[in-house]
């Protein structure tokens, strides 16, 4: 892979944003965008505890999905309070995925401002709350809806990989789904993975990567593909703005709408049959990739 860093940058103003990130689909940190956020030190996890300890919420183990795995269903389910009891006692591979706390505990919402002096088109019936244990991974994909994404991480610190969505092939894109079908799980250690050998387009890739502290927030501009894992327990919160160009409309609706069902329908009427086509496109993919580049 060919990575470089995420500039951070500790302010900025909309016309440097747009022009400089926004506009050109770069990603970068903003350290001091949730400053000011009563957030940004009042949320924690007693005080979610008290607020929503009581609901049930579906959790997610490390393992990788395959040609068996409904999408985005959840392995284990538990209330908030025992998963933040197991995650707090120490390294726990468990995640929440797309947990809308602010439905249970709408007052959260006066403890942010939505930063549209950066961007217009916020779904603000949506933000989103992002939890893992410490070694809990987010494997590589990219969003659904192709929106645009502010990602402000509250407690604990996160690895980031990123990858602009053009390098789909080189990244082994699964057809009709958002998912990669190599494991990108601790690609930073020489005994991690991906594997080259299996997937060699990967070593072409050209991306990104960032470790987010406290109180510091991710653009992701749409489209992004993202690896994530929890170096320490805690969560991060994602505003989402839809994509701002008419064919980032039209392929996220075609995303929810259509290639999402396929996919579904696929996998529950004839699951290896549709792994094997996809398997085979995916290499043959990367292998025009290859080629492109003239690699040997």
């Amino acid at each position: 892979m060919l990575l470089q860093p995420v500039e951070k940058v500790s302010s900025i103003d909309s016309e440097e944003f747009r022009d400089r990130y926004y506009e050109t689909s770069r990603p970068v940190v903003i350290t001091d965008l949730s400053k000011t956020w009563p957030a940004r030190d009042k949320w924690n996890w007693a005080y979610f505890k008290q607020l929503v300890g009581d609901k049930n919420v579906g959790i997610y183990n490390n393992i990788k999905s395959d040609a068996f795995t409904p999408v985005n269903k959840a392995d284990d389910y538990k209330t908030f309070g025992e998963y933040i009891d197991m995650i707090s006692q120490g390294p726990a591979g468990w995640r929440i995925f797309l947990f809308n706390i602010f439905d249970h505990a709408p007052e959260l919402t006066q403890d942010f401002t939505w930063p549209e002096q950066l961007m217009k088109g916020f779904v603000k019936k949506y933000p989103m709350l992002f939890v893992g244990g410490a070694t809990s991974i987010t494997h590589m994909h990219f969003d659904i809806d192709l929106s645009h994404i502010l990602h402000t991480q509250f407690v604990g610190r996160k690895r980031v990989l990123l990858f602009p969505y053009g390098e789909q092939h080189k990244l082994y894109r699964k057809p009709f789904e958002v998912l990669s079908m190599a494991d990108f799980s601790h690609y930073y250690d020489h005994n991690g993975t991906p594997d080259y050998g299996r997937f060699p387009a990967i070593k072409l890739a050209r991306g990104y990567e960032v470790i987010l502290e406290h109180g510091e927030t991710l653009f992701m501009p749409a489209g992004y593909w993202h690896h994530m894992e929890y170096l320490d327990s805690g969560f991060a919160m994602s505003l989402r703005a839809i994509n701002h160009t008419l064919t980032g409309k039209i392929k996220g609706a075609w995303n929810l709408v259509g290639m999402r069902n396929i996919d579904t329908l696929m996998k529950k009427t004839a699951p290896m049959w549709w792994y094997e086509y996809k398997k085979e496109r995916v290499l043959r993919e990367a292998d025009r990739a290859l080629d492109t580049a003239g690699f040997q």
